[in-house]
């Protein structure tokens, strides 16, 4: 089932404790197949962790006889013996360190597979969710959520194939050896050590855990204090309110303070717990291995034996503490990522949607009683109807905030319509594949919004893979190549993050051109010049009506100079069309229009004359 993302903006709100658990294995299951996929390495990785396992669990038993051989009296009179079995226990441990290279050489293409699909399908995802959702959520905490949840696949991958299983499977292997070979109280002293130890350190851990989190919110909050305290630095000196500033500041590193001793308190009390479990198993481990020698049931080397297993299986439980917060980490940013890839999509495909076909002739656009609201609670456009036939040009013209812009989107289909519909060709947008749609319109928008590239990249991403000659051809007729021409790096110039590097009119002119390059047979031009200047919007004008005379636009405008020669000119105003036909029959009627138009000449009339 899906589930729906938060209304407001923000990251998606971290898993109940209480849900963590299932969550997480919810998150298992979902990364399993991807794992999967690779089944044969997965094979030979885990055949590698097997046989370093075997390895580490023979070093001691090696050992054992290492000291049987050469203790007084041993089995073994001759030289030769020892040596032979000193040689192999050097061999198991090269082998040791040669399996675990070889696993994860092995493991190492499946993990980054692993990530690098998971997060292609969480980017394609991203991208094929509604316009609302991208509006609602922001984008710094969308691409957190991503890169944490590829670093939670690492994480849990590495931990849990290099650090749990190999441990679990070495506890297999020495109890079983304990349990063929020796009496049953030495696998229970270690069991009961094991149990006792993994539950002191993961009960011990969950409370540092929260006290870590709670102190570093007050590190964050410590540092918020004296940043904004010093960023305002007048105003506290304005006020006279230092010692104000330096008491809220103190009680807060107080607060840390208390935090931060609690933080190192409980780690003293994991470590020493964790300390005395170790000395009590292994002084228990030893005694009774020392009653078996003193009875001669058991050996020097047996003692030795039963001693390095217990070390050697408590050197990686050292670390079980970082290991249990790391993997509740991984499966929390994990589940984050699996959030997004659950998101909704609000605007989809339906079932048997069928391409765009646009006739010789062009496409037509019609909005037909078109409904809107981008919250059911307040309605934006109220029965809009109106057609533009093909390769002709509609102009809509009105106040801020009458429903203009909203014409676009709803064309592009970023949002389904409440009621009515809007039909492309004579289909509806909705029983279109939205591929199809969006690829046979184009816009300029109002606001132009850049890559941090090239200018050249800019352009061609109207059509990726476009030549240079024809990158230029559009950029003259958008009057900007002689521009790009001048600057030192010319079209591989790069305009900075959003294209801040240039002016609002350069920003416009790369636009126009990326869609001039795009060739769609439906335009749409959202105040297409409205950061021009006069004298390069004049002179881009006749451009642009050669581009709209081939093509069926809509033209979005504020400056009604620009589309006087429109074939039909709509008038709204709060989500409703209030007159509609040519220049001059508006101008006949001398309503809205007309006023609009008066305005406008008088407002031009009183800047030419600052001007002079």
């Amino acid at each position: 089932m899906r589930r729906p993302g938060p209304a407001g903006g923000g990251a998606l709100p971290a898993p109940a404790d209480n849900r963590s658990a299932r969550e997480g294995l919810r998150s298992l299951r979902r990364l399993a197949p991807y794992l999967l996929a690779y089944k044969g390495r997965v094979a030979l990785a885990l055949s590698c962790l097997v046989l370093a396992k075997l390895a580490v669990v023979g070093a001691p038993i090696l050992l054992k006889r290492i000291v049987d051989a050469l203790t007084p009296g041993g089995a073994h009179a001759l030289l030769v013996a020892p040596v032979a079995i000193v040689a192999a226990y050097g061999g198991l441990r090269l082998a040791t360190s040669l399996f675990t290279e070889l696993r994860e050489f092995f493991f190492a293409r499946i993990t980054q597979a692993s990530v690098r699909n998971l997060a292609l399908r969480t980017f394609r995802h991203l991208h094929s969710l509604s316009l609302r959702f991208h509006l609602e959520r922001r984008t710094g905490a969308v691409t957190r959520e991503i890169d944490h949840g590829i670093r939670g696949i690492s994480s849990l991958i590495s931990y849990t194939l290099y650090s749990i299983l190999p441990t679990l499977l070495e506890i297999g292997l020495v109890f079983g050896y304990l349990v063929l070979h020796y009496e049953p109280w030495f696998a229970i002293i270690i069991g009961t050590s094991l149990v006792v130890y993994i539950g002191y350190t993961l009960a011990v851990t969950q409370r540092r855990t929260r006290y870590r989190r709670h102190a570093n919110e007050l590190d964050a909050r410590a540092s918020s204090h004296a940043v904004d305290s010093l960023l305002n630095f007048e105003t506290v000196k304005y006020f006279n309110n230092e010692e104000f500033e330096a008491r809220r500041y103190d009680g807060t590193l107080a607060e840390q303070e208390r935090a931060a001793i609690k933080v190192q308190r409980s780690l003293n009390l994991l470590n020493g717990g964790q300390q005395a479990i170790i000395a009590t198993g292994l002084t228990l481990l030893l005694w009774r291995a020392a009653l078996g020698v003193e009875r001669g049931a058991m050996s020097i080397g047996d003692l030795v034996l039963v001693n390095a297993f217990m070390l050697q299986l408590y050197m990686p439980l050292n670390f079980l503490g970082v290991i249990y917060r790391e993997i509740r980490q991984a499966l929390t940013d994990m589940d984050r990522m699996f959030l997004l890839l659950d998101q909704h999509r609000d605007v989809d495909d339906r079932p048997g949607a069928h391409p765009l076909f646009v006739p010789a002739a062009g496409a037509s656009v019609r909005f037909e009683q078109v409904e809107f609201g981008y919250d059911p609670r307040r309605r934006i456009l109220h029965g809009i109807d109106f057609e533009v036939p093909p390769r002709t040009t509609c102009a809509v013209v009105g106040a801020t905030g009458s429903g203009k812009s909203t014409l676009a989107r709803l064309l592009f289909r970023f949002y389904d319509v409440g009621g009515g519909a809007v039909r492309v060709a004579g289909s509806d947008v909705r029983d279109l594949t939205q591929r199809s749609l969006r690829a046979a319109i184009g816009i300029v928008p109002q606001d132009t919004v850049l890559f941090n590239d090239t200018i050249e990249y800019n352009i061609a991403y109207g059509r990726p893979g476009a030549s240079r000659a024809e990158v230029e051809e559009v950029a003259r007729a958008a009057h900007i190549h002689a521009f790009i021409e001048s600057l030192p790096d010319g079209y591989g110039t790069v305009v900075g993050e959003r294209g801040l590097k240039l002016s609002g009119g350069e920003k416009q002119r790369v636009a126009i051109a990326r869609a001039l390059l795009k060739d769609p047979p439906v335009m749409v031009f959202d105040e297409a010049t409205s950061a021009l200047d006069s004298r390069t919007e004049n002179a881009i004008q006749a451009e642009l009506r050669a581009a709209r005379s081939q093509r069926t636009t809509l033209v979005i405008a504020h400056r009604l100079s620009t589309i006087v020669d429109a074939d039909q000119i709509l008038v709204m105003d709060q989500g409703r069309i209030l007159e509609s036909g040519t220049h001059g029959e508006l101008l006949a009627r001398g309503h809205a229009y007309a006023r609009m138009w008066d305005l406008q000449l008088r407002e031009g009339a009183r800047e030419r004359d600052l001007v002079a």
